[in-house]
């Protein structure tokens, strides 16, 4: 492993995704993402996120942030990460103008004109 456990306060998962709250800039997306798609890029995430967890001190922050809208590669996501660590706290974040998913956020094209995308947040005790 290039790094050592528990030695990182904070880690932003930017995961590779569907990418379908950007379909206003990339309607092509439309035509190319299978379910199957959906479904292997869920399971990267989980992994993705579940490597990060393991880099993280105790009380480090791990936020996950996707450019989709899809359940299956948000709130799936988040319970499966749950149920891996149940050390991980999730943090209630808020923000105005962005939707409630869970204890996470979501932003849809159409409330400001903007790419759809979610973000979560999880302090880490042991």
């Amino acid at each position: 492993a290039p790094f050592s456990s528990h030695v990182f306060d904070h880690i932003l998962v930017d995961a590779p995704c569907s990418g379908l709250g950007v379909l206003h800039r990339r309607a092509d997306s439309r035509w190319r993402i299978e379910e199957s798609d959906v479904k292997n890029l869920a399971k990267l995430q989980i992994e993705l996120l579940d490597s990060s967890v393991r880099l993280l001190k105790d009380g480090g922050v791990l936020s996950y942030s996707v450019c989709t809208v899809t359940n299956q590669e948000t709130i799936h996501v988040v319970r499966s990460l749950e149920n891996l660590h149940p050390n991980l706290i999730p943090k209630r974040l808020f923000h105005e103008r962005w939707r409630k998913i869970g204890n996470g956020l979501q932003i849809l094209p159409q409330d400001s004109g903007t790419d759809g995308m979610s973000i979560f947040q999880w302090k880490l005790a042991f």
